[in-house]
C-alpha cells in the first residue's frame, strides 16, 4: 500500500512538472528576448573582458520585464544599489582596516536590513539583491589578494551589471509587447472561452474523447498562472497607457480568474465525463456566464444567487465559489474619467508598505535571515574553506517569511544548482569546453542554456528551478576568460547550499517557525484591517478626492496581498508536516475569504468615484452601515488570527430593513450586506479549524 502511494505521489509530481513545461501564451516570445539579451550581454563582457561575468549574465534573468519601463526603472535601481553596495563594502573595510570581526557584524547588520527591506517595502527583489551582492563582494576581502586588486574587481561589477541592464532594456524596448492593454483582454478572453468550452463540454454529456482537448487547453492556461496577466497590467500601469475596455479592479481580477481556471482545471481532470443532470445544469450555467464575463455583463439578481459560496464541500462547489466572487464584483466599464480604476497609476504607490517596518512579524523575520547569515559565515570562517561561502549568499536569495515558503525555495535552489552546476556546468566542463575554440561556440552554448533556463522559468510551480539552473552554471562555468579547468568549485558551491539548507530549516522551521497557514491568517486579518480603515475613512471623509487620495494606499496593498495569499496557498503542501491536509484546507478557505473581502471592498470603492455619488458618502443610514461593518471586519480580523470565536452581526441590527428596497440606496446596500454575510461565514468556519 505504502508502495502505491509512493508511486502514485511521484506520478503527480511528474506529471505537475511535465504540465509546467507546455507552452502558455507569451512564454516563447519572453524566453527569446532573454536568450537575446543573454548573448548581447556575453559578447559586450567577453569583449571588454569585464570580470564577474556570472553576474552580469544571472542579472539578465532579474531585470524586471513587465514593461521596457519597468526595464528601465528596476535596471537603473539595481545599478545605483550595486553602487551603494560597493561603496558601503569599501567603507567598511577602510574604517574597520578590513577586521574579521567587523566583518562579521557588518554582514549581519547588512542581512538584517535586508531583511526588514523585503517585508516592508515593494522593492522586494532591489532589497534582496542588495544583501546578495554584499554578502558577495565582502567575501572578496577574506581572501589574500592585495588591496588594489579588489577595489578594481569591486569597481568592474557595477560596470558589469551596467552592461547587464543596458542590454535587457535595449531588447525589451525592441521586442517587447506594443499593446498591453489589447493583449490582457485577449488573455481573459481566451481564459473564459476555454472555461465555457469545457463546462459547455461537461453539459451536453460529452464522452471522455470529446472533453480531453478541452480539459487539456484549461489545465495548460491554468499552468501559467497569473504572472504573465499581472505583466500586462503592470505595463499599462507604467507607461500610462489607456486601459481600453478593461474593467475596474483589473488586478485583483486577474488573481481571481487564476483562482478560478485552479479549481476549473482540478474539476477537469478527476471528472472524465458527468452524466448527473444536475450536474450537467450547473455546468451549463457556468459556461453561460464565463461567456457573458469576457464583455463584463453582470448577471441579473437571481443569477448571481445561484453562483452563492456553498461552502466548497466539492470541486465544482468551488468552482461556483471563485466564480461567484468574480461575478460579485462591479461590473462598470472603466471611461475616460476613471481610468485609474482599472489601472493605479505607479506614481500613487508607496514604496513603503505602511505599518510594515514596525511589525513584529518584520522584525522577527529580519533577525531570523541574520542569524542564518551569521551562523553560515562563522562556519565558513571557521572551517577556512571559501568555496563554500555560497552558504551566506543562499540566506540571502532563499529567505521567504514563512517555513513552507523556505523549504520550497531551497529544494528549488538545490535541484537548480545540481541541473546548472553539476551536470550542465561540470558536464560542459569534461566534454564541450576542451573542444571549443571560438566565441561561437561559447555563445551558442550559452544561448542553449539560458533559452531552458529562461523557458524553465517562464513556469509557474517551478520557475525558481530555471533561475537557479541559470546561476548555478554561469558561475561554475565563468570563472575566468578561458575554459575552467577544475571540478571543485562546482563541488564547493553545491556544499555551501546544502549548508544553508540545513541551518535555514534549523532556524526558519524548528528553533522559530512561522507556519505558511498562520502567515495567511494573519494576511487575511491585514487585508480585513484595511478594509476598515477604508469603511471608516468613507464614513468620516466628506469629500470624494480626499477619500479617493486615502484609498487608493489602501487599494493598492489590498491587490498586492490577495496576490501574496494566493502565492503563499501554493506553498502549503511543503511543510510537510502530518496536519497538512488540515493546513491545506485551512488556505483553500483563507484565499476564498481573500477573494470574497477582495469584491466586498470594491462594491463600497467603485460607486464612490464620481461627484454625484457624494450622497453616498453623506447618506446617515449607510454611514451607520459602514461603521457597524468596520467593526465587525475588526473583531473578524482578531479572531482570524487569534482563532477564537466572535459575536456575529444580526441581520436586522447590520442595516435598516427600508435601505435595502430604496431606489437609489438598495442595490449598493444589499451588495454590501451579501458580500458581508459571505465573508463572515467563511471566517467563522475558519475560526473553528486548527
Amino acid at each position: 500500500m505504502a508502495a502505491n502511494l509512493g508511486t502514485a505521489s511521484l506520478r503527480t509530481w511528474v506529471d505537475r512538472f511535465w504540465q509546467d513545461l507546455q507552452p502558455t501564451p507569451g512564454r516563447l516570445n519572453s524566453s527569446l528576448r532573454v536568450v537575446l539579451s543573454t548573448v548581447l550581454t556575453l559578447i559586450l563582457l567577453m569583449t571588454l573582458r569585464m570580470p564577474s561575468a556570472s553576474i552580469g549574465l544571472y542579472f539578465v534573468f532579474l531585470v524586471g520585464r513587465d514593461s521596457p519601463s519597468v526595464s528601465l526603472r528596476s535596471g537603473l535601481f539595481s545599478v545605483i544599489a550595486f553602487a551603494v553596495t560597493v561603496a558601503t563594502v569599501l567603507g567598511v573595510v577602510a574604517l574597520t582596516d578590513n577586521n574579521p570581526v567587523a566583518r562579521l557584524l557588518s554582514v549581519s547588520v547588512v542581512v538584517f536590513l535586508s531583511g526588514m527591506l523585503m517585508l516592508s517595502t515593494n522593492l522586494t527583489v532591489l532589497a534582496s539583491t542588495w544583501g546578495f551582492i554584499y554578502c558577495t563582494l565582502i567575501a572578496f576581502w577574506e581572501t589574500q589578494a592585495p588591496s588594489d586588486y579588489l577595489v578594481k574587481q569591486s569597481l568592474y561589477l557595477i560596470g558589469t551589471v551596467s552592461i547587464a541592464v543596458l542590454c535587457s532594456v535595449a531588447v525589451e524596448y525592441c521586442f517587447g509587447v506594443k499593446h498591453p492593454a489589447t493583449e490582457l483582454q485577449n488573455q481573459r478572453r481566451i481564459r473564459y472561452e476555454a472555461l465555457s468550452r469545457m463546462f459547455s463540454l461537461y453539459a451536453q454529456g460529452a464522452t471522455r474523447e470529446q472533453l480531453t482537448p478541452a480539459v487539456i487547453g484549461v489545465s495548460r492556461l491554468a499552468a501559467s498562472g497569473q504572472n504573465g496577466m499581472l505583466q500586462l497590467y503592470n505595463t499599462i500601469v507604467d507607461r500610462k497607457l489607456d486601459p481600453g475596455a478593461l474593467p475596474i479592479g483589473t488586478r485583483v481580477r486577474i488573481t481571481m480568474l487564476a483562482q478560478l481556471m485552479d479549481v476549473s482545471a482540478a474539476f477537469g481532470t478527476q471528472n472524465l465525463t458527468v452524466t448527473d443532470p444536475e450536474l450537467q445544469r450547473r455546468c451549463g450555467h457556468i459556461a453561460a456566464l464565463c461567456l457573458d464575463l469576457i464583455h463584463d455583463i453582470r448577471p441579473k439578481p437571481r443569477e448571481l444567487e445561484e453562483q452563492k459560496y456553498t461552502g466548497s464541500t466539492n470541486l465544482l462547489d468551488r468552482v461556483d465559489e471563485n466564480l461567484h466572487a468574480i461575478l460579485s464584483m462591479p461590473a462598470e466599464i472603466a471611461g475616460e474619467k476613471n481610468k485609474e480604476l482599472v489601472a493605479l497609476p505607479s506614481s500613487k504607490t508607496p514604496i513603503f508598505i505602511p505599518g510594515a517596518f514596525t511589525r513584529k512579524e518584520t522584525v522577527a523575520f529580519a533577525l531570523k535571515l541574520s542569524l542564518c547569515a551569521t551562523i553560515c559565515y562563522i562556519i565558513v570562517r571557521a572551517v577556512d574553506w571559501p568555496g563554500i561561502s555560497t552558504s551566506v549568499i543562499t540566506v540571502v536569495i532563499a529567505g521567504l517569511s514563512t517555513s513552507g515558503a523556505i523549504k520550497q525555495k531551497l529544494i528549488f535552489r538545490l535541484v537548480g544548482a545540481a541541473i546548472g552546476g553539476l551536470i550542465f556546468g561540470i558536464g560542459s566542463t569534461i566534454y564541450l569546453f576542451p573542444h571549443m575554440d571560438s566565441i561561437t561556440s561559447l555563445v551558442l552554448l550559452i544561448a542553449a542554456i539560458s533559452m531552458l533556463a529562461a523557458w524553465w522559468a517562464g513556469g509557474r510551480q517551478f520557475n525558481y528551478v530555471g533561475l537557479q539552473i541559470a546561476f548555478a552554471f554561469y558561475i561554475v562555468a565563468f570563472e575566468g576568460f578561458s575554459a575552467p579547468t577544475q571540478l571543485a568549485p562546482a563541488r564547493d558551491r553545491l556544499i555551501g547550499i546544502l549548508l544553508a539548507l540545513v541551518v535555514m530549516a534549523f532556524v526558519f522551521d524548528l528553533l522559530w517557525p512561522v507556519r505558511t497557514v498562520t502567515a495567511m491568517r494573519a494576511s487575511l486579518a491585514s487585508m480585513m484591517q484595511l478594509a476598515t480603515d477604508y469603511l471608516q475613512k468613507a464614513s468620516t471623509i466628506s469629500g470624494l478626492p480626499v477619500l479617493r487620495q486615502e484609498a487608493d494606499a489602501i487599494r493598492d496593498q489590498l491587490g498586492k496581498t490577495v496576490g501574496t495569499v494566493r502565492a503563499m496557498s501554493e506553498t502549503v503542501e511543503y511543510e510537510f508536516g502530518a496536519d497538512v491536509k488540515q493546513q491545506l484546507l485551512s488556505s483553500e478557505m483563507i484565499l476564498g475569504a481573500s477573494l470574497t473581502l477582495v469584491a466586498f471592498f470594491w462594491n463600497q470603492f467603485a460607486v464612490l468615484h464620481r461627484e454625484e455619488d457624494l450622497d453616498f458618502l453623506q447618506q446617515p443610514e449607510l454611514i451607520a452601515m459602514r461603521l457597524r461593518m468596520a467593526e465587525g471586519m475588526k473583531t473578524m480580523a482578531n479572531a482570524t488570527v487569534k482563532k477564537t470565536e466572535f459575536a456575529i452581526i444580526a441581520p436586522d441590527t447590520l442595516v435598516e430593513a427600508s435601505l435595502l428596497n430604496h431606489p437609489r440606496y438598495g442595490e449598493f446596500a444589499r451588495n454590501s450586506v451579501d458580500r458581508y454575510r459571505e465573508l463572515e461565514k467563511v471566517v467563522l468556519r475558519l475560526t473553528t479549524l486548527a
